[in-house]
């Protein structure tokens, strides 16, 4: 009886890898003393049932099985297999198999059998299911509740008539449709090892790991030398992907290496590939990758991973063209889907490319020309998202006027946030640490700005700043209050601030990490000056725009005032990002269809 419907076995120097439907296993299993027993709860089991009956007769699979035939005679027959992952499942399948053909509904069983070597009992347990005995051993109580959950679902379908409809459809699923990942260890492999990395360590087989298995398998069956080229260019592939600078352009957000979706870094590639073929809708299914693409594997192998080098390369020649990589690390930044870039570049030149990247990025900002400077800070539904990523794309744009890449890879996996160019005020704080900090700080910006200022005044604010330091340092609060510390706040800001009200516009904002962000906000545009100089100094990475501003990189040549952020260098730099982003803004007079 063939195991699936696509049941080649492959094989290579390490392990054979194949499907097999539920219906499909055949031998005795051998559960090793190293395993705790049967320990699945109710819910474990409807979730299985569900998964399968859910399935609804297409292909699905389970989880792998990995099993171990040894060859040293500890295995009686040669259909008798070490268990090494999949024991909870597999007798999970076993209980529902049993429980159908206890029910009259099927003639057999589960056409597998599992043996435990240290728990005999638990075997003989398996075939009565006693409800008298249940509670006399922990691996008949799980076994005897798995059993009691199973009739419970099946109830759940109707009277006996349904029941046993739902028994039939769900037992043709088992052998024609449902499947596991048949994992067969070599003969050599440490059992408890792999054990330990499968369940201890929660490190599942990933989709990567299952398709290099087929790939290599196939090769090898054509030569070995094939199958070691290949193994030699996926290394090769991944070791270009843990390049920070790719991997942040093309994972964007899950580039941050705590992130575990992509553990092996060409299953980016892989699961573009599969997605091509068939998007899944929604969340992407468990093996969704792996099952899509085994199919085109075993079909012709060398054209499947010609597809993989080719897109490699392609990632690597968008590396070396700014404009472009600097586009599609911005999308990928912003979420959009990396494979999507992938699938729209095909069939188009450079140039067509370039354009359409354009279009995408100004239809995933819809942000018309005129509304730019109406933004605001305060609006978190869109004003402040959207601020965000203008200023994100202005750094971006930035850079690839200077013919450069950005630095996605200090980035992505940081907290980006606004920060005002010139704070509203110095009320928000609250705490005698933070009010020290504050002093201080504002302190030293009092010498930048003194030249046609009133000197004594600014000697006896210095003299009452120390004094306060000095109370919050020595915890005389009734000495020292909020009240007297607004009160001095009030005095410097008066000297250092010649702005009006609080702008929350593009024209006072710019990006800035959030924890930079948490030291430098309430405070006057001089402080922030100073201090960005000297976090870009320490080699911080501050972005380019936000270093210029403090910089007054876009003020006037003939209104240079280095200490102050006043309304000509917001209209400069206001203009300026209009200039930078111009492409990227909805024009007047262009609606948001035609902008698309």
């Amino acid at each position: 009886m063939k195991t699936t419907t696509d049941t080649t076995s492959v094989s290579d120097q390490t392990y054979t890898l194949t499907h097999k439907t539920i219906g499909g296993i055949r031998g005795h299993f051998v559960v090793a003393d190293y395993q705790r027993g049967y320990r699945w709860d109710k819910n474990d089991v409807t979730r299985l049932l569900d998964d399968i009956w859910g399935s609804k007769g297409a292909l699905y699979s389970l989880q792998p099985i990995v099993v171990k035939q040894d060859k040293q005679g500890k295995i009686e027959t040669e259909n008798e297999w070490e268990l090494i992952d999949g024991q909870q499942r597999l007798t999970t399948l076993y209980l529902i198999l049993r429980y159908i053909q206890h029910q009259g509904w099927k003639k057999t069983g589960a056409p597998y059998s599992l043996r435990y070597t240290t728990r005999p009992g638990s075997q003989a347990y398996l075939a009565t299911l006693d409800k008298a005995s249940h509670n006399t051993n922990i691996d008949y109580w799980y076994l005897f509740r798995a059993n009691r959950r199973i009739a419970a679902w099946f109830r759940r379908h109707g009277d006996a008539y349904a029941q046993e409809d739902a028994a039939n459809t769900l037992h043709s699923y088992l052998f024609k449709s449902v499947r596991v990942i048949w994992y067969e260890a070599p003969v050599d492999t440490v059992a408890t090892e792999l054990f330990t990395r499968l369940n201890v360590g929660r490190i599942p087989l990933t989709d990567a790991e299952l398709i290099k298995a087929a790939l290599l398998s196939a090769a090898r069956r054509l030569s070995t030398d094939r199958a070691h080229e290949i193994a030699a260019q996926w290394d090769g592939i991944e070791r270009d992907l843990h390049h920070a600078d790719i991997w942040a352009f093309v994972a964007g957000l899950a580039a941050n290496e705590r992130d575990e979706k992509y553990p092996t870094r060409i299953s980016l590639l892989l699961d573009t590939l599969a997605d091509e073929i068939a998007t899944p809708p929604g969340r992407r299914p468990r093996y969704h990758t792996f099952d899509t693409l085994q199919g085109e594997i075993e079909q012709d192998f060398s054209t499947f991973w010609k597809k993989v080098v080719a897109m490699h390369a392609q990632i690597l020649g968008w590396v070396e063209l700014p404009n472009i990589y600097n586009k599609i690390g911005f999308l990928v930044a912003s979420g959009d889907v990396f494979g999507e870039l992938v699938r729209d570049a095909k069939g188009k030149k450079k140039s067509e490319f370039e354009a359409s990247l354009v279009d995408r990025i100004r239809e995933h900002l819809m942000v018309k020309d005129m509304e730019l400077e109406g933004l605001n800070y305060e609006d978190r539904k869109r004003g402040y998202p959207t601020l965000l990523q203008i200023l994100l794309l202005m750094n971006v744009e930035t850079t690839t006027q200077s013919g450069l890449r950005f630095p996605f890879s200090r980035h992505v996996g940081q907290k980006w946030s606004l920060e005002h160019i010139h704070a509203q005020n110095a009320e928000a704080l609250n705490r005698a640490e933070q009010w020290k900090i504050w002093l201080i700080d504002h302190k030293s910006a009092l010498d930048a700005v003194a030249s046609g200022l009133n000197r004594n005044e600014i000697a006896q604010l210095k003299d009452d700043v120390d004094a306060a330091i000095g109370d919050i340092d020595a915890g005389k609060s009734g000495n020292f209050s909020g009240e007297r510390f607004n009160a001095i706040s009030a005095r410097m800001l008066k000297m250092l601030d010649r702005n009006g009200s609080p702008d929350h516009s593009i024209r006072n904002m710019a990006l800035l990490s959030s924890a930079d962000n948490s030291r430098l906000s309430n405070s006057v545009f001089e402080v922030k000056r100073q201090m960005i100089l000297e976090l870009d100094r320490k080699g911080d990475y501050v972005p380019v725009c936000t270093r210029n501003v403090f910089l007054k990189y876009y003020a006037e040549a003939h209104a240079q005032q280095p200490h102050f952020w006043s309304d000509p260098d917001k209209d400069s730099y206001l203009k300026e990002v209009r200039n930078r982003l111009k492409p990227y803004l909805i024009e007047f007079g262009q609606n948001e269809d035609s902008a698309r």
